[in-house]
């Protein structure tokens, strides 16, 4: 694979000098270093691996070589602008920045620029109105199906019965952490829960106010919206107190293996929402294994294959793929921009059979993007944790989520924000 690493000022000497025409360019804004490594690290090398097989596979997509050029944010949002900036001058066809921060600082940019970005649950939830972010996609789930997600678990293991019940929010104390809040509120209001805010400052690790104040309380439930070192030390911390596990309930990116395993056994029966499968019982982990991994051309070191975080960075990259093979079909040329690639994105339909072909057979739910939905269907399924057998397994399918609160918050959101910025309605 043509596969660089570089930091900022050398992605921007190399965009200069030598402008990329005849590949089809993915820029990766990863982090490798600092707090948030442990997540972004299985996320970037998913991301890479799956394109590497694209190439040693299949010669690419449409016969067009993917060229990736990784540069590091360290989750920083200053550096996250600079990447961006630094890259997309090479032709750039679509970004996936992996930072709710990034995210709010590249709308405005890639809308301008005329290149898609694609935030997989994550992000500004309200994007998933095409008809106002035209070029901000987050299918196939947002932050918001993950709160109502939550809450239908939630539901669903009571008899649709959880008024009176008491459940504490334990959430990183950013624009990240604060997604959920507004949602949490509607379905209080509707469901008849008691909900408590308790935000853990960056990085995390200093929690032991708010679990002294969940011994204090003992709320029925405890729902966990965090990243990085705040996810392990929330688990341990849960741990100390004895907090069944069986109540506790994080959001997608709380639930990956390095969150749970420093807990050891303690973290048996932790569970937390997704929206796509784990594990890597797929056939396409046979293919990654026989031409990345054995060949020498993983990402890592090949130890993170089939991670939470592997997978979903490669089916990030599978989306885009996916996306990349029906603009090249609607244009009749291989070597597409990255205007066509939004087009091509704009009309994705992912199906069941079109995920068993590509040897992902389950992997996650079918779903259909419209101009005016760039979020998908919003189903959303539970995993839980098997601290002896430290393995994830899916409890719940992938269901539908609340959409008579999401659509109502998506839609006030994104009229404001259009509001701000006079933006006209995009779908005709």
């Amino acid at each position: 694979m043509k596969f660089t690493k570089l930091a900022v000022a050398a992605v921007a000497a190399v965009m200069t000098a030598a402008p990329v025409a005849a590949d089809l360019l993915l820029p990766s804004l990863s982090y490798r270093t600092g707090p948030y490594a442990a997540g972004g690290i299985p996320f970037a090398d998913g991301y890479a691996d799956y394109l590497t097989l694209m190439n040693e596979r299949d010669g690419g997509v449409g016969g067009e070589m993917i060229k990736m050029t990784e540069c590091e944010t360290g989750y920083n949002t200053e550096k996250g602008v600079e990447c961006y900036e630094a890259t997309k001058g090479g032709g750039a066809l679509v970004y996936e920045p992996l930072s709710t921060g990034i995210t709010y600082q590249l709308i405005p940019k890639v809308t301008s620029d005329d290149i898609p970005m694609h935030t997989l649950g994550y992000g500004r939830t309200s994007a998933k109105n095409g008809n106002v972010f035209s070029h901000v996609f987050n299918y196939p789930a947002n932050y918001w199906d993950g709160a109502s997600g939550m809450i239908n678990y939630l539901l669903e293991t009571n008899n649709d019965d959880i008024n009176g019940k008491t459940i504490a929010l334990v959430y990183h104390n950013s624009a990240f952490g604060k997604e959920p809040i507004r949602t949490l509120e509607e379905l209080a209001k509707k469901h008849g829960f008691k909900l408590t805010l308790l935000p853990v400052d960056h990085p995390g690790q200093e929690q032991k106010s708010q679990w002294l104040q969940i011994r204090r309380e003992k709320p029925d439930y405890v729902l966990m919206w965090g990243w990085g070192v705040m996810n392990q030390v929330a688990v341990q911390e849960a741990a100390n107190i004895r907090y069944p596990m069986e109540n506790f309930i994080g959001i997608w990116w709380s639930g990956a293996d390095h969150d749970v395993l420093p807990a050891g056994e303690a973290a048996n029966g932790y569970k937390a929402v997704t929206f796509h499968g784990v594990g890597k019982d797929f056939p396409i982990y046979d293919d990654i294994q026989k031409y990345v991994v054995d060949t020498g051309k993983a990402a890592g070191t090949g130890d993170t294959v089939g991670s939470v975080l592997y997978n979903r960075g490669l089916y990030a990259a599978m989306l885009a793929v996916e996306a990349i093979k029906d603009a090249q079909a609607a244009t009749g040329h291989a070597n597409v921009t990255a205007p066509e690639l939004r087009d091509a994105m704009e009309n994705l339909n992912i199906t069941e059979e079109r995920m068993a072909g590509l040897g992902l057979p389950g992997f996650g739910p079918a779903f259909q993007v419209t101009c005016e939905n760039h979020g998908g269907d919003g189903l959303v399924g539970v995993a839980q944790w098997d601290a002896m057998a430290k393995t994830w397994s899916i409890i719940s399918d992938f269901k539908p989520t609340d959409s008579e609160v999401i659509d109502a918050l998506v839609k006030e959101d994104s009229e404001a924000y259009a509001a701000e910025n006079n933006i006209e309605p995009q779908c005709k």
